[in-house]
């Protein structure tokens, strides 16, 4: 059998690290912090550890900035064989719930952290290199989670970041330290031509809705309207309906959009009708053939899904549905 250096070396660079983040995130967040999980491995760590709330970038970064002013220190790593109770008494951090036998080796960075372990470490933490943190989540309730890289897979890391960050400078034509700005600019003006585009829209949409009205149809008593307008969002059909309704004040509105690769079927129902029909009664029996679900009150019900060539279907089925319901 044979070590592969190169693996062993990058998994001590990220062992020890783990060491130097669990240190720091005691010094940043508090006491409080234990172990809840951890993965060793070449190119990446990951740490799960106790914490009653979300961290912020803020923290993120001070506590970045404090494992690499461990890693500066470039102080030794030692270990130690010695009875547990001996080592408890030094302050040695053990895992919860984690059986050690009597005999247990302590590892130890200067004043900076001491676990009771028994992995492969670095000789000094200066031979890490760098530590960057990757991201930081919520695993559940009271547990976080932090991925980091260090040593020459950090720099792979803010190599590939530096090389994205120059390429969106360089699409958007403007330098690196104005690129956010540029980009909240660009955010903005998509949110306006978004809000132009769905005007316009429904405008369309709505300008010649007394020509739907000539679809309606008469079943159980009650008028039906139930027809397809593609290109509408939700909040589009929703503002569509609701003209509709004006022109029938009294009837059964179930409209249908196919946009993209979703479906979004409305259902409406005049306030005189709801006794007998129920918006959200309509959807929940039509959704499922365009793949999807949805809900609402008795006199307005909205429904997505993801098959809208099915949408056809549906709408065929709304007459079947709305007899049903109505008795």
């Amino acid at each position: 059998a044979q070590v592969d250096v190169t693996s062993r070396r990058l998994t001590e660079n990220h062992h020890t690290a783990t060491h130097l983040l669990q240190a720091a995130l005691q010094e940043v967040l508090g006491d409080h912090v234990h172990q809840a999980g951890s993965l060793v491995e070449p190119m990446r760590l990951r740490f799960d550890f106790t914490h009653f709330e979300g961290i912020g970038a803020d923290r993120v970064a001070d506590i970045e900035r404090l494992v690499n002013r461990y890693i500066r220190t470039d102080t030794p790593i030692t270990t130690d064989n010695m009875p547990i109770d001996e080592a408890r008494a030094l302050g040695a951090m053990a895992l919860f719930g984690e059986k050690y036998g009597d005999i247990v080796r302590v590892v130890k960075a200067g004043d900076i952290s001491l676990e009771l372990c028994g992995g492969t470490h670095v000789p000094a933490t200066g031979v890490i290199g760098y530590f960057k943190i990757t991201s930081e989540s919520a695993v559940s309730a009271g547990v976080r989670r932090i991925e980091a890289v260090c040593g020459e897979p950090a720099l792979d890391y803010l190599q590939s970041q530096d090389r994205a960050v120059r390429s969106t400078a360089g699409m958007l034509n403007v330098p690196i330290d104005d690129l956010d700005q540029r980009v909240a600019a660009l955010v903005e003006e998509n949110k306006k031509l978004a809000r132009e585009v769905a005007k316009w829209k429904q405008a369309a949409a709505t300008g010649g809705s007394k020509n739907y009205l000539d679809d309606a149809q008469e079943v159980s008593g009650l008028k039906l309207l139930a027809i397809q307008i593609d290109d509408q969002d939700p909040n589009g059909l929703r503002l569509i309906v609701d003209d509709l309704r004006n022109k029938l004040p009294s009837g059964v509105i179930v409209l249908g959009s196919a946009s993209g690769d979703k479906a979004s079927l409305c259902a409406a129902v005049s306030k005189d009708l709801t006794g007998r029909v129920r918006a959200g009664d309509i959807v929940k029996e039509l959704a499922p053939i365009v793949g999807g679900g949805g809900g609402g009150k008795p006199d307005l019900a909205m429904a997505g899904g993801k098959d809208p060539s099915k949408l056809g279907e549906a709408l065929a089925k709304a007459p079947e549905v709305v007899a049903k319901l109505a008795g």
